[in-house]
C-alpha cells in the first residue's frame, strides 16, 4: 500500500495512464458525488471492501460493451418477443421500468452471491450513489414479473457514455431482459459503448471484449462532450423509448 498515491479530498485523481496494468491508481477517504463525477470523466472508478479506504481503479485492458454487438440468446431472443407483445397491456407478466427503484436495485445487487458472503457495495456506496442517482447521473433498470422485482442493473450515465456497475437475477434471464431494453434505449440516443470496467466470462459471453486503457480512454473523451440521453423515470418499450404517461411500479 506505500506505493500507492494517497489524495487528499481538495486534490484531483492522477493521471489514468500513470496506473499500472492491474489499475490500482490512487488511494483516499473521499468518495462524493463531486469526486465520483470527476472519476468517472477520468476512466476511474471506485473499487474496495467495506471498512478500507477508497481505491481508485483504471485497468488496462478496459472491459466494453458496445452496444451494437450485444449478444442474444435463441432462449432469451423467444422471451423477447412475447414480452413485446405484451408490454403495453395494463396485466402483462413482464414489465421493464427505468429509474422506478433505484435503491431496492441496489440493495439487490450488493446481495451475497455464488457462496461469498457479500459484494463491494457497502451501504456507504449505496449511500454515495443513491445521492447521484437523485443528482440525475445514476440510474437504474428494473425488471419485474407478476408485480414483483426479479432483476435488473444499475450504472452512471455521463455525456454520451454509459457506465454498467453491477446486475442481478431472481429468475432466469431477468437481468439480461434489463440489458437489452438498456442497450436498445442508449443506441437510440447516439450512446456506443458500455464501460464494464473489468473482465469476465459473463461479461464476454454477453459480447463484451477488452480494450486498451488508451483506447477506451480516447473514446471516452469523445463522448464526454455529447449530450446525455433524455432519463425519465417510468416504462421502457422494448424498441428503446419510454412509454408514454405516469408509470407506477408494478
Amino acid at each position: 500500500m506505500s506505493s500507492i498515491f494517497w489524495i487528499k479530498p481538495d486534490q484531483p485523481l492522477p493521471d489514468p495512464t500513470t496506473a499500472p496494468a492491474d489499475g490500482l491508481l490512487a488511494a483516499g477517504y473521499d468518495l462524493s458525488i463531486q469526486r465520483l463525477h470527476e472519476a468517472y470523466s477520468k476512466g476511474i472508478f471506485p473499487w474496495f471492501s467495506d471498512g478500507d479506504p477508497v481505491l481508485w481503479w483504471s485497468p488496462d485492458p478496459r472491459m466494453v460493451l458496445p452496444c451494437a454487438d450485444l449478444k442474444v440468446s435463441r432462449s432469451l431472443e423467444k422471451k423477447l418477443k412475447p414480452i413485446q407483445q405484451t408490454e403495453q397491456q395494463l396485466n402483462a407478466p413482464f414489465r421493464i421500468t427505468a429509474n422506478m427503484t433505484f435503491e431496492a436495485v441496489m440493495d439487490a445487487c450488493s446481495q451475497p452471491r455464488g457462496g461469498q458472503p457479500g459484494t463491494w457495495i457497502s451501504p456507504w456506496i449505496k449511500d454515495v450513489y443513491t445521492e447521484w442517482h437523485h443528482a440525475g447521473f445514476a440510474h437504474s433498470i428494473e425488471t419485474w414479473h407478476e408485480g414483483k422485482l426479479v432483476g435488473g442493473l444499475y450504472g452512471v450515465s455521463i455525456g454520451g457514455c454509459f457506465f454498467g456497475e453491477s446486475m442481478f437475477t431472481r429468475v432466469s434471464d431477468a437481468s439480461k431482459l434489463a440489458l437489452v431494453y438498456l442497450t436498445r434505449f442508449l443506441k437510440n440516443h447516439g450512446v456506443e459503448l458500455i464501460d464494464c470496467q473489468q473482465e469476465t466470462t459473463h461479461l464476454a459471453s454477453l459480447g463484451a471484449k477488452p480494450i486498451s486503457r488508451a483506447h477506451f480512454l480516447q473514446a471516452l473523451t469523445k463522448t464526454l462532450g455529447r449530450p446525455a440521453p433524455p432519463w425519465q423515470s417510468g416504462q421502457l418499450l422494448q424498441h428503446g423509448v419510454f412509454a408514454q404517461g405516469a408509470t407506477n411500479p408494478p
